[in-house]
């Protein structure tokens, strides 16, 4: 009996680590909107540094995507994000208009989304604290106000 029950020990054991484990790795799950106005409805996100997340971007406008696509693109920090929208614009839809000279400065991004397209990004946050800023590189929305920022802290 005393078998018995330290065996049942051990599996409670294992499953509550196992169940740990598993929590830990499991991204935080973080929604962001945005449509024909052009801005992020979630324009700060805090999040823990090395913590796990995953941004699903939801498009809720009308305008065909090929005039009004969005993403999210999150920038390393010092990244100049006025510049870095600056040179997107001379990107293509192809590259989600990041243009490879500058992917250097990113650390996670979506692919472009159009009218109802829900895309997304798994990310591991920086292990540095600090300030990160977020924008749509389609050309024209930065400078439009559809810009975030993730602070690690």
């Amino acid at each position: 009996m005393l078998m018995h029950v330290r065996g049942l020990a051990a599996a409670v054991a294992i499953a509550v680590l196992g169940a740990a484990v598993a929590s830990a790795n499991t991204p935080r799950t973080i929604v962001i909107k945005g449509g024909d106005d052009m801005k992020y409805d979630v324009v700060a996100i805090t999040a823990k540094p090395g913590e796990m997340l995953r941004v699903q971007f939801v498009t809720t406008g009308k305008i065909p995507k090929f005039a009004m696509a969005h993403n999210f693109v999150l920038l390393k920090t010092g990244t100049d994000a006025k510049a870095f929208a600056d040179k997107a614009m001379q990107a293509t839809p192809d590259s989600s208009y990041i243009p490879a000279a500058m992917k250097g400065q990113v650390i996670a991004f979506t692919p472009l989304a159009g009218p109802g397209e829900k895309v997304e990004v798994t990310f591991k946050a920086p292990a540095a604290p600090g300030k990160y800023e977020y924008i749509c590189t389609f050309p024209g929305h930065f400078a439009a106000g559809m810009r975030g920022v993730l602070t690690v802290k």
